[in-house]
């Protein structure tokens, strides 16, 4: 073998390791974050690393793992296995995301948080405060417009508490189904899914734009507080519903 090809084959050999040792804190300060992003204890490489402390949005998630597939890069995809806290840890989850140009893609996905988590210091309508603890489960998403090409999961809330202005809301354990309607992401209830006599659904579209088309009844499970202002929202049909009619911005966004 003559000189120029072991020197051609060494430099190879170089790079493959190179690229495959990539430290991912090395990454990180070649790749500088948004500034409302932060991380701390970088552990790993680019393709099999781990985050002690990650900060979005001044909302903290721990020990978060990656695994990144090479051979998604080829094609234009990043693929990642991910892993978030554990079971001891209030926030925590798991799934997979594939990220390229045309959006994102999920299946397998399981979030659980509290709700402080997720409410964050976003100022809610009505000095609303919410309680409880929330799981995400998505079968499979996949990214389109407004919002999605495909979608499939659930949303449980477990001890969900609502206080505001109006009174106290003790509604309990409450899950909601998650599909894709033309591109818009549809959240859907009834009653075998919560004790509170809701059925119906609501559409989230462009523009942070929802349109909310349910009933209620009054159950035994419900506050006090609820069912007095049952009456408020207008007349009750033949089997006892309320109608819950909203069209409009989102509350809180």
């Amino acid at each position: 073998m003559g000189l120029v090809k072991k020197i051609v084959i060494g430099v190879f050999v170089y790079l493959v390791f190179l690229i495959a040792l990539f430290p991912a804190s090395l990454a990180v300060k070649l790749a500088p974050l948004p500034k409302q992003v932060s991380v701390s204890g970088i552990s790993g490489t680019i393709w099999s690393g781990e985050i002690d402390t990650l900060m979005l949005q001044k909302r903290r998630l721990e020990q978060v793992s990656w695994q990144l597939s090479p051979w998604g890069l080829l094609t234009g995809k990043a693929n990642i296995d991910f892993v978030v806290g554990s079971r001891a840890t209030a926030v925590n989850g798991k799934g997979f995301v594939s990220l390229s140009m045309s959006g994102i893609d999920a299946s397998g996905v399981r979030f659980d948080a509290p709700s402080e988590f997720l409410v964050g210091n976003t100022r809610l309508p009505f000095r609303t405060q919410v309680g409880g603890n929330f799981s995400l489960m998505l079968q499979d998403l996949e990214q389109g417009v407004p919002w999605c090409q495909q979608l499939t999961g659930k949303l449980f809330a477990q001890q969900l508490q609502v206080n505001n202005q109006f009174g106290k809301y003790p509604l309990g354990d409450v899950a909601v189904a998650l599909s894709c309607v033309d591109g818009n992401i549809k959240v859907q209830t009834d009653d075998s899914m919560n004790a509170l006599g809701l059925s119906g659904h609501a559409l989230l579209k462009a523009d942070k734009l929802v349109q909310v088309t349910a009933k209620i009844k009054e159950t035994q499970a419900q506050p006090d507080d609820l069912k007095q202002a049952l009456s408020f929202l207008g007349k009750r049909d033949s089997q006892g519903y309320y109608p819950i009619n909203y069209q409009g911005r989102v509350p809180g966004l």
